[in-house]
């Protein structure tokens, strides 16, 4: 998913009041109805996003094939305007049967009373990765599937850890020893690359779980808490200590870990192929992953990826939902793997044999077992851009973790969660 659960938030409160269709608080889970339960036929409209969604109009060909009389027509666009196409179609009443969604969007899109619930005879949550579910979850309705899931993992350098004689570690306080090794033994200018603007609010909710902390509460966001604290310190060692920059110039990453500036960084599935292409033909060599290490409690990591929703509007219901289930078959998603390198969603299309073959890859597989997600909070986007502010000022050193906590407790609980 790259940072597409980044993107802005904005209209969704219009939208559901034009079309007056948005749910109010405190009203009971929607019923799922039943579908794709006999023949299909017609054409299914589908908008997806990003890459996946160039390359999906030609892989959903397979599913024509499979399904005559069935057309998929697949309408690509881009992450920068997804969340703003979707919800003024929302708003227009004109949605496409099927879309694509980030991972994160599920709590403002279904606040509009625009998504059907996932029918459960066509889908079993248990297939899927209990954190990847848990992004379609809805205060226990479930609207969509998840399709494709990405989580982060650690990168090193390899040959720096092996001159440093040290192995990856699997606790916090190896984590420090380790970073510090490969600065002062293996080479490395700085022992790790921390974001602090871009993307940090991936990298600091694992501490959050790791340190055994809940990010929301009997249905309020908490912040200000021990846990909290603890990962806000973690955060900020490598920092204090001169073991991570805080004036990484832009663009400078990854080429500085390619060339040996850097030792590690925490990242996603799509980095390995950036590095594989970047650093030539012998640079994967040089580089290994490792799971998250552990904190006081888990080595918990984040889950995000793409979702596939269908709207009530749908003209071609049944077909939209045989076709998103289609997208979950454990065989087609090994070959979306092997199409677009989108990490399967379903547990058991890590067995087949396109994915065992790579042990980088085992690593990712390993690590969402344990990976959790933001809550489906319409408001969440809100919240993360306030993380981000609060982390880059933890970072240079201008807020402590205590201020940090507090300040970020105080604008969540004014953004609210929009339940």
């Amino acid at each position: 998913m790259n940072n597409h659960t980044r993107r802005a938030a904005i209209g969704l409160l219009a939208a559901a009041l034009l079309t007056g269709c948005g749910r109010s608080a405190g009203q009971a889970p929607e019923q799922a109805k039943d579908a794709g339960t006999g023949k299909i036929s017609g054409e299914v409209t589908v908008w997806a996003i990003g890459e996946e969604g160039k390359a999906l109009g030609a892989f959903a060909k397979d599913f024509e094939a499979a399904n005559p009389g069935v057309k998929v027509n697949v309408t690509p666009i881009g992450w920068d305007v997804a969340h703003d196409k979707i919800t003024s179609a929302i708003a227009g009443g004109a949605t496409p049967d099927v879309s694509m969604i980030g991972s994160t969007w599920s709590g403002e899109l279904s606040k509009t009373g625009a998504l059907d619930p996932t029918p459960g005879n066509l889908f079993n949550k248990s297939a899927f990765f209990p954190g990847a579910w848990s992004t379609v979850d809805v205060n226990g309705t479930a609207y969509g599937v998840p399709w494709y899931v990405e989580t982060r993992v650690m990168y090193y350098r390899k040959d720096q850890a092996e001159k440093a004689g040290i192995k990856p570690p699997t606790t916090w306080e190896e984590f420090t020893t380790f970073v510090k090794a490969l600065k002062e033994k293996g080479g490395a200018k700085n022992g790790f690359n921390q974001g602090y603007t871009e993307g940090s609010w991936q990298e600091f909710l694992p501490l959050v779980w790791q340190a055994g902390g809940e990010i929301v509460k009997d249905g309020t966001y908490t912040f200000d808490t021990p846990e909290a604290v603890a990962a806000l310190n973690q955060y900020q060692s490598l920092f204090a200590e001169k073991l991570a920059p805080n004036d990484t110039p832009k663009g400078a990453f990854p080429q500085n870990f390619i060339k040996g500036e850097v030792g590690g960084f925490f990242s996603g599935p799509w980095m390995v192929g950036v590095l594989n292409n970047d650093g030539g033909a012998d640079f994967k060599d040089k580089f290994d992953l490792a799971l998250y290490p552990k904190g006081p409690v888990a080595a918990t990591s984040f889950v995000g990826g793409a979702d596939m929703v269908v709207f009530k509007k749908a003209k071609n219901r049944d077909a939209a939902w045989k076709f998103v289930q289609w997208l979950t078959d454990p065989k087609v998603q090994a070959k979306w793997y092997t199409t677009v390198k989108a990490l399967p969603s379903v547990q058991s299309a890590w067995q087949q044999p396109e994915l065992t073959a790579d042990k980088q890859l085992a690593i990712f597989g390993e690590q969402l077992k344990d990976a959790k997600t933001p809550p489906p909070f319409p408001t969440w986007e809100q919240v993360a851009r306030v993380l981000e502010g609060e982390l880059e000022k933890v970072a240079l050193g201008t807020s402590t973790p205590e201020q940090a906590a507090k300040a970020i407790q105080s604008q969540a609980d004014t953004i609210g969660t929009g339940l």
